[in-house]
């Protein structure tokens, strides 16, 4: 065999691999989706020359009523995508105001995601792709040219549950170079999250570290745990490894969270320099997280000194009703309007499902006499309230 053959073929063997190399990195769609036009309008293509129907649907898209585990809730719309030419589907959105925005695709009825965006996020069990309009709060969710902190996973033994147990923890800016005590932020996710949930879906990383180069919030830890008893860590992430994430854990709000969380301070303060005080807590929490903040203030009355309930969970299930935990709750509150804090700061969407149960018990704050600060948003039990109104809490916290 001469050398110009085995050149050809190396050549060839080469090409080849190159090729297929590229197939597999680019998913052999060699288009722009989304494309973000200057005029805020978004561009949505997709490769599928054999299909049907394409249709898309997100969050920028008009709502409709869709089915879930908590009843009949606004969902994203869908709106049919239009074919082109070589089998390319597109869609043009009307202009968009600033925010984050999820969406899929949904091909002959089969729904997934675009294979041209690997910017991903996964809400329970659903995985949808992402994307950022940027101005207004909406520039609190990007990775803007500012001094960045440091986002830990962390494992934590947790005595009064028997495992040890998984945790998300974010220091600010110049933490590691610095000798200073920091105040703690506990921030809790919803049923169906976990650890991974405030960091990811709520940005909580970009909106501290934006904040806090703004000076609008004091350099603080946020401390992010998971508050599904039955885990140790989120799916995928503890030792029984890969398995379908699902909306209710098994002894989900049964009361051993909040009875043991003094297991998360403790971990907390033995192991990052911080203010081991009431004035240095905050504690806040969504749905599930904000039943939990409500929970875990009332029966560690003299903790905090900032609770932020965001379209909160109010009353516990009828089955654990009897735990101590829930209890003489009216005491509780009693007890901790006693004792005193600096900031009560209840938020919900008008048209969150949870309205009226929140709304009952800003009466009971009321008739208790408690202080407490209400913000009322437009929408309802969606991630976009969930990141403004962590926005909104984090600049009070700790002045």
């Amino acid at each position: 065999m001469n050398k110009n053959l085995i050149y050809l073929i190396a050549l060839f063997v080469s090409f080849t691999f190159t090729t297929q190399a590229q197939e597999a990195l680019f998913g052999a769609q060699q288009i722009t989706s989304p494309e973000i036009k200057d005029d805020q309008t978004v561009i949505f293509r997709v490769l599928a020359p054999n299909a049907k129907e394409v249709e898309i649907t997100g969050d920028f898209l008009p709502t409709q009523k869709i089915d879930s585990p908590m009843g009949q809730v606004d969902g994203p719309g869908k709106v049919a995508m239009k074919k082109g030419e070589s089998g390319i589907w597109e869609f043009t959105s009307e202009k968009l105001s600033p925010e984050l925005y999820n969406y899929s695709f949904i091909i002959d009825g089969f729904k997934t995601t675009d294979p041209n965006n690997p910017f991903l996020i996964r809400d329970v069990a659903s995985v949808t792709n992402i994307f950022i309009i940027g101005g207004a709060h909406a520039d609190l969710y990007k990775v803007n040219d500012v001094p960045h902190g440091t986002v830990a996973r962390r494992w934590y033994d947790s005595p009064g549950l028997g495992i040890k147990r998984r945790l998300t923890v974010y220091t600010p800016p110049g933490y590691e170079n610095s000798q200073d005590k920091l105040p703690v932020l506990y921030l809790l996710h919803g049923a169906g999250g976990d650890e991974e949930a405030w960091i990811s879906l709520g940005r909580t990383a970009q909106i501290m570290d934006n904040l806090i180069a703004k000076g609008k919030a004091k350099p603080m830890i946020v401390v992010m745990p998971n508050g599904n008893v039955a885990q140790d860590a989120a799916p995928g992430e503890g030792h029984k490894g890969f398995y379908k994430p699902q909306f209710m854990q098994p002894r989900t709000m049964d009361g051993d969270y909040e009875a043991n969380f003094k297991d998360i301070i403790n971990f907390v303060e033995n192991n990052y320099r911080v203010k081991a005080e009431k004035s240095g807590r905050a504690i806040a929490g969504l749905s599930m997280g904000g039943f939990h903040t409500i929970h875990i203030s009332r029966y560690h009355p003299n903790t905090f000194d900032y609770i932020g309930p965001f379209s909160a969970a109010i009353m516990p299930r009828e089955d654990a009703s009897g735990k101590d935990v829930y209890k003489n709750m009216d005491e509780g509150l009693k007890t901790q309007k006693e004792n005193g804090y600096k900031l009560y700061w209840i938020a919900i969407g008008k048209t969150d499902f949870l309205y009226d149960a929140n709304t009952e018990y800003r009466k009971k704050l009321d008739d208790l006499g408690m202080p407490y600060e209400y913000v009322e948003s437009e929408g309802g039990h969606t991630w976009r309230n969930w990141r403004v109104y962590l926005s909104e809490f984090a600049p009070q916290l700790f002045q």
